[in-house]
């Protein structure tokens, strides 16, 4: 066998848009990740499903693994002939030990990348609004880690760092912040010069503490801080209040948890994104087609028979078009048939197959659907309806009940599935997520069967029609309802939810 190879990925601060577009070709093509607890949850989501996954920890003081064993780790996983990548919270090559792990790779004749990332001493405080550089205030930027071992005195030049008169950006320094704030006084630093703590940065988390070296401490110690965090001195920290633009954005401090399909997410999870939400996103379901296929490939060799084809998901318009490619059919065999549409999201579909729309109910579900089409239908018409194998029977029904013949055909079946990263329930139970995204009944149901907590009357449920908050409210969820079963629609949903939330805050001070 061939040896494999290694590749060293910065997986960024924590904002998946900071993932390089490089590290998410690389993560897509992997057979082995291994990965450790910096990692942002936006990235972690993204790992493909089929590979093998080994967690190593590695947050300060809290290892999972000695380093010695993930070199070892690495060099044995690329000798069974795997695509190794070794996924690092940051760039591999800050602090990061990615050197360390290269000697052995070296040793060993494996070949090995690097893909940098971006590192959270640039990003974190850009993020808060802070320059690290300003030609006004500096002209140099020094980054020092501020970990060391318990009961050790620190091996930094304080004064050589003060008199550098630069930017100081210390990482992993947060349990040691006296003894950094008490370093720099000793070196000669202006008690008054300005000083910050950015929490969690890039994340929905995020948080800033601005004071001085000298009170930096006492006002971490008042507001509270969580880590990971890090330390910026200097006068550039003034320009936070002024340059701050995250927490402008309509949907930053939200975490919102989108539940779609897996081919289906990523549009949503981006006009959440742009909005300032960090979005997690966690299929509750995925589609796969039916593997008895009789009776779609009997339908469609007799397209031509049917005055009218309905569709009822853009997943059915997909496997339906496939069907049709795998069977050789070619799409003019539709002829004159007529086609309706359940919504904007299956009619955006169908205009992807280079075919519009006939009808599309004002009202975006299949009991309108049904009602609309069969206004228009005088019995003696013959229907397709592919569509999942749990479809609204009330739609057939309605459809039936004019005369008309409907063959109403299952293509796909829709099954449950659960993060293997990522603690759904803790991270619910916690109540780290502010808003869950629902776009179908099927996806309250899996997201419930994925999670089994006992309680679900501490979730905001965004959905996005009625039979959808239905399936929630059978939970006992807080749910809201989108004006219009449009994904923007839902946006606006979300956004109101948390203005609503923000009002309610305001209220109670």
């Amino acid at each position: 066998m061939s040896v494999g190879k290694v590749w060293l990925v910065g997986a960024g601060p924590g904002d998946i848009g900071l993932f390089t577009i490089k590290g998410m070709e690389v993560l897509n093509s992997a057979d082995v990740v291994v990965y450790d607890s910096l990692v942002g949850q936006g990235v972690l989501s993204k790992i493909p499903s089929g590979v093998k996954l080994v967690n190593v920890g590695k947050r300060a003081n809290h290892h999972t693994m000695p380093q010695e064993e993930i070199n070892r780790v690495l060099v044995e996983e690329a000798k069974k002939g795997f695509r190794v990548v070794r996924l690092k919270g940051g760039d591999p090559f800050l602090f990061g030990r990615g050197g360390e792990e290269l000697e052995l790779l070296k040793e060993e004749g494996i070949p090995y990348e690097v893909v940098p990332g971006v590192t959270s001493p640039l990003a974190v405080p850009a993020y808060n609004g802070i320059p690290v550089t300003h030609r006004d205030f500096c002209s140099s930027l020094h980054i020092i880690t501020g970990h060391k071992r318990a009961g050790e005195e620190y091996d930094i030049d304080f004064e050589a760092l003060v008199r550098t008169k630069g930017t100081l950006v210390f990482l992993m320094g947060v349990t040691a912040l006296e003894d950094i704030m008490n370093g720099l006084l000793k070196g000669g630093i202006s008690p008054d010069m300005p000083a910050a703590i950015l929490q969690k940065g890039t994340t929905a988390d995020q948080k800033r503490i601005v004071a001085t070296v000298s009170t930096l401490k006492e006002e971490t110690m008042r507001r509270g801080i969580e880590t990971p965090a890090i330390i910026v001195v200097g006068k550039v920290c003034t320009l936070g209040e002024r340059f701050a633009w995250y927490e402008e954005l309509p949907l930053s401090g939200w975490k919102v948890l989108v539940t779609r399909p897996k081919n289906m997410i990523s549009k949503t999870a981006a006009k959440l994104r742009e909005k300032g939400a960090e979005v997690l996103e966690l299929p509750a379901i995925r589609t796969e087609p039916m593997e008895d296929k009789a009776k779609i490939r009997e339908a469609l060799l007799k397209l031509s028979a049917y005055q009218w084809l309905v569709f009822t998901s853009p997943t059915g318009v997909d496997v339906f078009f496939e069907e049709m490619r795998s069977f050789g059919i070619d799409v003019r065999s539709l002829g004159s048939t007529k086609i309706a549409v359940i919504g904007e999201g299956t009619r955006k579909k169908l205009q992807d197959h280079s075919l519009n729309a006939d009808l599309m109910p004002e009202v975006y579900d299949g009991d309108s659907l049904g009602a609309a089409l069969a206004a228009l239908l005088d019995g003696t018409e013959r229907i397709l309806l592919p569509r999942a194998e749990k479809g609204n029977e009330n739609l057939t029904k309605l459809l039936k009940e004019t005369g008309a013949q409907v063959d109403d055909i299952p293509t796909y079946r829709t099954l449950y599935e659960n993060s293997l990263l990522i603690d759904e329930k803790m991270e619910l139970e916690s109540g780290n997520i502010d808003c869950v995204v629902f776009t179908s009944a099927s996806t309250v149901r899996g997201f419930v069967e994925g999670t089994k907590c006992e309680d679900y009357s501490g979730i905001r449920a965004a959905c996005i029609g009625k039979q959808t908050r239905a399936a929630a409210d059978a939970y006992g969820m807080q749910t809201f309802m989108a004006e219009k079963a449009t994904i923007d629609s839902l946006i606006a949903l979300v956004m109101e939810m948390k203005n609503r939330e923000t009002l309610t805050k305001r209220e109670s001070l």
